[in-house]
């Protein structure tokens, strides 16, 4: 099976299995914006399935219909693409991880896509040693919020592996002023988890930006606080937000 053949069966598939009710129902999480065919989870599972064990499709192959998947605007297109490529995870190299820096252009524009790229491939290759810390840097201003998005989550996993964690602080120091609520996101989450690991460090630098970076960090970075210890990281009364110019906590 050759890559056109590849995306005209996926395609082929989801448009006898569409389901506008699921769609309906997806719909709601996705604040910036969602188009789908409304595949059942099952279904859609037991295709990729299907696809992976039919020793019909080679690396290659599904590198370049990706591109094409990535790029179509219904979810499970992206869908199949991610996790067909995990199929392959045995044959990552670091041209993997330049494919996947060509998808964010095209075609990465929702959280799901963007946080299943960053746990299922990228985290995996950090910690097999095909990339580093420090292949991430360029994300980190990258005109793609959902792939700033990805630079601090894609390090999640190899984070509660490593001795300790200020090399990452130091990664997303320069992220903390970033617009993007997407972004917000994934800093939060990013600190939440380094924080479980090991609190001081995580609180000092949340003590260092708690006047200027976004509320929605702190309020995914404290979630696992008691609440008293998240008072601390109120914006001090009278300090306005430097993004916005708002006064406030």
């Amino acid at each position: 099976m050759n890559a056109q053949e590849l995306i005209r069966e996926i395609r082929l598939f989801c448009q006898s299995h569409a389901d506008p009710v699921i769609v309906k129902k997806y719909s709601r999480y996705f604040k910036e914006g969602y188009r789908g065919y409304g595949i059942p989870t099952e279904t859609f599972t037991n295709k990729l399935k299907e696809l992976l064990d039919s020793n019909t499709l080679a690396y290659d192959t599904v590198v370049e219909a990706s591109r094409g998947l990535i790029a179509s605007e219904p979810f499970e297109e992206g869908s199949f693409a991610i996790l067909l490529l995990k199929g392959f995870r045995k044959q990552f190299s670091r041209e993997t991880f330049i494919t996947i820096e060509e998808w964010f252009p095209i075609g990465i524009t929702n959280w799901a896509h963007a946080d299943t790229v960053a746990g299922e491939l990228l985290g995996p290759m950090i910690l097999k040693g095909i990339i580093s810390l420090n292949d991430f840097s360029s994300w980190r201003d990258s005109p793609y919020p959902f792939q700033r998005r990805v630079a601090p989550v894609a390090q999640i996993k190899p984070m509660k592996r490593h001795p300790v964690i200020r090399p990452y602080l130091d990664f997303i120091d320069p992220m903390m002023m970033d617009p993007e609520r997407v972004v917000h996101q994934g800093l939060g989450w990013f600190l939440r988890e380094m924080w479980k690991k090991d609190p001081a460090p995580v609180e000092e630098f949340l003590l260092k930006w708690k006047n200027d970076a976004a509320r929605l960090i702190f309020q995914y970075a404290t979630e696992k606080m008691a609440k008293e210890e998240r008072l601390k990281y109120r914006r001090t009364g009278g300090q306005a937000d430097r993004r916005t110019g708002k006064i406030g906590n």
